[in-house]
């Protein structure tokens, strides 16, 4: 066994492989950036070797710079990690020749299957199901154009050598064909170092499923079932679970064994990941083939109890495998939420900054018969930067079924305290209460069908306002009475914490009157209803646990004015806790209105200026490219909210604004 790996990466990623690699007793050499200098992979690492300035291109994917710190540790092997350089042949053949074990597939099937053009013939001549498509290179945006009406819209427009959602478009028309082949043409340059475009039928009322396949030195190769990754935003994976509520066993057998037949065709060896869409037949359809780990690899693990990483390197090392086709077996269903640091009230849009407060929850086995998982790669502290992509961390639940495994998900979510930046965590939350999606009618369209005006916070039931509600009025009769004891008032002539008071939230008011006990509080609603709550909380605790009627509630709180700021199940809420006559005089107040922003083109997230479409002096119309600003390795194009005409241009191609900050002025 390998004494010493060095792993090609960063991030959470980096952190998930050196955890494998402690446990084998494997020394472990990271690399780092600038930017990562304090990184938590850094931090981890047995060894760490600095190998340049904060862009990939001029550190993680510069394989001279990798080979430097491979000689410098004495490395014996690399695991890649996803991304970067873990699908670059010329990456695992620099290695080879060096006479240092890529942990992942030979070269040559990197090359095959790497190339989104090349690897759609192997599968073909394998007996792979395909997409319809144009598989030749294609020179210019006209060229795309043309080829695009001649498949038909929508079209799928790819970069070749692409993955993670970089490179990718869908166009429903000439416009959107023309940007899109342009924009993947940068992101895949500047990603990859490759543009080439491929373009393909899209598949409408899509699901993404993907094949787990896992193959030795000595002709071995089985699939590990199949993870549904449908919820999907610009093409990049948010929620996958493993198995998918859609598959029956005769289309994961037919799936895995194409699969599987795909691998053996290019002499595949380690893990890897056919990815397929499936229509609403259950007809499917191949992809491309991941030669690598898959960010949402966790899933399958949770359900198999294989360490995928572990068989890598066991693989890497020339180990057979310890198990057959008919070992593989389903248990229990796995939920993954990824953490992106991406704020949702923005469409979106990155963010960075320090973690002021980063919690995930507890791992390890639940009160309630589960597992939570969360693999990440930051601390409390830690600066996200916009040189690199947005996703921080993927919490992962398993329980015996789908509907348990969604519970401790929502439950996971509602725990995981994440401040200093904007993040996802409020959109999943809302996902996983979404009634399609609790009941697996999902596609890949799921997002753009479900918040086509993007996520403006969750509507939560009557019912669960109504918890909310009555957890608010015990924690405010715990503060109330904590107010009166720091007074300075003698114990015996501290003011009476009253019982009637009225909690306003969401545009409703519940008059409630509390009586507490020894063991909680029991609430009482207009019209008779009750609800008894227990908590342990504490005034100035940012984390509230309780239970409502014997089922947990968890919510993330702050006081505020009059009551507290409570989070839960993607829900973002203002609750006031007033007595009854202070109720009626808040009803009285004016209303703040926001200030007036539509005479500026703002920056909407932190990045750089690459493109200003207009001068001063133009009329623009509703929908008009105004700009694109670039922020981790994604083009954004920022575009006219109506007619108008641009009075001062304040921002150059270059320019690296904060957020917020404005690009335009209109008359």
């Amino acid at each position: 066994m390998f004494e010493k790996i060095l792993i090609a990466n960063r991030g959470e990623i980096a952190c998930r492989v050196i955890k494998t690699a402690r446990k084998m007793g494997i020394k472990t050499v990271a690399v780092y950036s600038d930017a990562d200098r304090n990184a938590l992979h850094v931090r981890m690492a047995d060894e760490a070797v600095h190998i340049g300035p904060p862009p990939a291109n001029q550190s993680y994917i510069v394989i001279d710079k990798i080979m430097d710190a491979i000689r410098q540790t004495g490395a014996q092997a690399v695991h890649p990690g996803y991304g970067f350089l873990s699908e670059r042949m010329d990456f695992a053949a620099a290695l080879e020749k060096e006479g240092v074990v890529f942990i992942g597939p030979p070269s040559p099937a990197i090359e095959a299957m790497g190339d989104k053009i090349t690897s759609k013939k192997i599968a073909q001549d394998a007996g792979v199901n395909t997409v319809p498509g144009y598989m030749g290179l294609i020179a210019d945006a006209e060229e795309a154009v043309k080829i695009s009406g001649e498949i038909g819209y929508p079209v799928m427009i790819k970069a070749s050598a692409g993955g993670g959602g970089k490179g990718m478009r869908i166009a429903w028309n000439e416009q959107e064909a023309r940007e899109g082949f342009e924009m993947s043409q940068n992101e895949a340059r500047n990603s990859f170092g490759d543009d080439r475009i491929f373009i393909e039928k899209f598949v409408t009322q899509p699901r993404h499923i993907e094949i787990q396949v896992l193959a030795d030195k000595h002709g071995n190769c089985v699939y590990l079932h199949e993870r549904e990754c449908s919820i999907q935003r610009r093409n990049q994976k948010v929620i996958e679970e493993a198995p998918s509520p859609f598959l029956d066993e005769a289309t994961r057998k037919a799936m895995g064994e194409q699969a599987c037949a795909l691998a053996k065709a290019v002499g595949y060896t380690s893990a890897g990941t056919v990815e397929f869409i499936v229509d609403g037949n259950r007809n499917f359809y191949f992809l491309e083939m991941n030669t690598r780990l898959q960010v949402e690899h966790p899933v399958t693990e949770l359900i198999t109890g294989i360490d995928l990483v572990e068989m890598m390197i066991r693989v890497a090392n020339g180990e057979p495998l310890p198990f057959k086709q008919e070992d593989l077996k389903i248990n229990g269903w796995a939920m993954e939420s990824r953490l992106y640091a991406e704020d949702p009230y923005r469409n979106f849009l990155p963010s960075i900054g320090r973690l002021t407060r980063y919690r995930p929850p507890v791992e390890g086995e639940t009160t309630r018969g589960g597992v939570v998982r969360n693999d990440t790669g930051v601390y409390e502290g830690g600066e996200i930067s916009m040189y690199y992509d947005p996703m921080i961390a993927k919490l992962c639940t398993w329980a015996p079924t789908r509907a348990q495994a969604i519970e401790e998900m929502r439950i996971a979510l509602d725990t995981f305290e994440v401040e200093g930046i904007g993040h996802n965590l409020p959109f999943v939350g809302a996902v996983m209460d979404h009634p399609k999606f609790v009941s697996g009618d999902i596609t890949t369209a799921f997002i753009a069908e479900e918040y086509p005006e993007g996520f403006q916070g969750a509507t939560l039931s009557e019912a669960d306002l109504k918890k909310v509600a009555a957890v608010a009025a015990a924690m405010n009769r715990v503060a109330e009475i904590r107010r009166t004891k720091i007074s300075g008032t003698m114990d015996n002539h501290q003011r009476r914490v009253g019982d009637k008071w009225v909690v306003s939230l969401a545009g409703q008011d519940f008059p409630v009157t509390i009586k507490a006990d020894r063991d909680g509080s029991t609430v009482s609603f207009e019209g008779g209803e009750d609800l008894r709550v227990t908590s342990d909380w504490t005034p100035g605790q940012q984390l509230a646990r309780s239970e409502v009627n014997g089922e947990p509630v968890v919510i993330k709180t702050a006081e505020i004015p009059q009551g507290f700021r409570m989070r839960l199940r993607g829900a973002d809420l203002k609750v006031a806790v007033r007595s009854p006559r202070a109720a009626e005089l808040a009803k009285l107040m004016p209303e703040k209105m926001p200030p007036d922003t539509s005479k500026f083109l703002l920056c909407p997230m932190p990045g750089l200026v690459v493109k200003i479409n207009v001068a001063e002096g133009d009329e623009v119309q509703e929908g008009q490219a105004l700009a694109t600003v670039e922020a981790m390795k994604m083009e954004n194009i920022l575009r006219a909210e109506r007619k108008g005409v641009v009075k001062k241009i304040n921002a150059a191609p270059g320019a690296s604004l904060k957020v917020d900050e404005v690009i335009m002025e209109f008359e």
